[in-house]
């Protein structure tokens, strides 16, 4: 096994269990930080695949700013520990069965889309800043400006939220 490989498996792992840890933990904060973790080790994978700007940008965006906007608004809504409920029958056997379909249908866009991804790797149409850059502001101009706006949206409404609540 060579040490990119053992990297790689170990950057995986701990992508991982932070996403298992996000999901399990009864605290918001440390959902966070789980979630924290999960960011870092995706950037050290972009780190091992060549693509440092886009490693830069997870730590830099993902890792610090939307996690600071989400502590934000985990302290605005002074929300406390998860109380567990019993699980519901909607969330048995229909979500395990809609947990399968989802999987299966990711795994056949990842199939149809290998052939197509490595043709972008052979002409090195991504591989620079200026590439990244043109296809963010040119081909996903409106799904950036979306999620933007989505965001912009959330964090207003939690605002809203908090203060319905204090009154």
């Amino acid at each position: 096994m060579t040490a990119s490989l053992a990297v790689f498996f170990a950057l995986a792992a701990l992508a991982v269990i932070g996403a298992v840890s996000l999901i399990v933990q009864k605290h918001p904060i440390h959902s966070a930080l789980s979630l924290i973790v999960v960011m870092i080790a995706l950037a050290g994978l972009y780190l091992l695949l060549g693509a440092e700007f886009v490693a830069a940008v997870q730590i830099i965006v993902y890792g610090g700013a939307i996690m600071v906007l989400f502590v934000f608004v985990i302290m605005l809504l002074n929300a406390g520990v998860e109380e567990h409920t019993s699980i519901s029958k909607m969330a048995g056997a229909p979500g395990l069965l809609l947990v399968v379909a989802l999987a299966g249908f990711v795994a056949a866009t990842i199939a149809r889309s290998t052939e197509s991804v490595e043709t972008t790797l052979e002409t090195g149409e991504i591989a620079s800043t200026l590439g990244i850059s043109n296809m963010i502001f040119k081909e996903f101009v409106y799904p950036f400006e979306l999620t933007s706006f989505l965001i912009l949206v959330a964090v207003l409404g939690a605002t809203v939220l908090a203060q319905r609540e204090k009154s």
